[in-house]
């Protein structure tokens, strides 16, 4: 256990000053990120008409993306294209006789970057918490136990489902457009686009059913009040069934596709 800890921790300082060396990319895809938290509150306010849209008032609104732009920069993980190119270059290889597993590998290399990338996007949270100053009042946010275990619980769903999505590479020669695919039900079950809450029943009865909204959805409307501790509990056991089932699906992957992969490179 101390020689794994002290991998983890050799590598995430690794990958901690690899994302601060390239963070001028790190803030770009930070920007295209802001145009939603921007846009979409005065979007939802001039609909509302300076009413309320099911439970939503003005508040409600910009405290919702805020809230969900923030946890998205720790939560939500994208590595699925690094894994599928490692795979097709055959780099991969070079992974299979290190000291610790490829799982474990790519679990700290990602928690550096999402620690690195919420770091770097404080400042801009900090300017956004200040434009919207007049809507925000003296809001009222749930931060128990249940709050942090969801995020946490929210991440490691994120990782291990883009990780099972990852393995498929060993077995397809082009997994991108498949990639592609997933962020459509993605964008649209976990909240970030619009509130869960907002959708017609049949969108709000797949989003229970999908792993997409216990990653971010789940830890905001917490946060902000939206679900109530019993509510907060029972999705809290959702987040740890789907991880079970997300890791089984990633080593089941693995081990099998393991069988197809050749190393040589593309």
């Amino acid at each position: 256990m101390r020689a794994t800890l002290r991998h983890w921790k050799a590598l995430f300082s690794i990958y901690v000053q690899d994302g601060l060396a390239y963070r001028a990319s790190g803030y770009i895809w930070i920007l295209t990120d802001l145009v939603t938290a921007a846009t979409m509150p005065m979007v939802w306010i001039a609909a509302s008409g300076g009413g309320a849209i099911r439970g939503f008032d003005n508040q409600g609104f910009v405290l919702y993306y805020l809230a969900m732009l923030l946890l998205t920069c720790f939560i939500t993980s994208h590595f699925m294209w690094e894994v599928a190119f490692e795979i097709k270059e055959g780099q991969l290889s070079t992974f299979l006789v290190r000291p610790i597993s490829y799982f474990q590998f790519m679990f700290v290399r990602n928690l550096a970057w999402r620690c690195v990338r919420t770091t770097l996007f404080l400042p801009m949270f900090l300017v956004l918490l200040w434009l919207y100053r007049g809507y925000l009042g003296q809001p009222e946010l749930t931060l128990g136990w249940t709050f942090w275990t969801s995020v946490l619980l929210g991440h490691i769903l994120s990782f291990t489902f883009v990780m099972a999505m990852a393995m498929l590479a060993l077995f397809l020669q082009d997994a991108t457009a498949l990639f592609e695919l997933y962020y459509v039900p993605m964008l649209f079950l976990s909240g970030q686009l619009f509130p869960v809450a907002l959708m017609p029943d049949w969108v709000r009865n797949l989003a229970i059913v999908f792993p997409f909204y216990y990653t971010t959805g789940l830890p905001t409307e917490i946060v902000i009040g939206r679900v109530d501790h019993a509510q907060a509990v029972a999705g809290i056991g959702i987040q740890l069934a789907w991880i079970g089932v997300s890791y089984l699906a990633q080593a089941l992957l693995w081990r099998f596709g393991l069988r197809h992969y050749t190393g040589v490179g593309m």
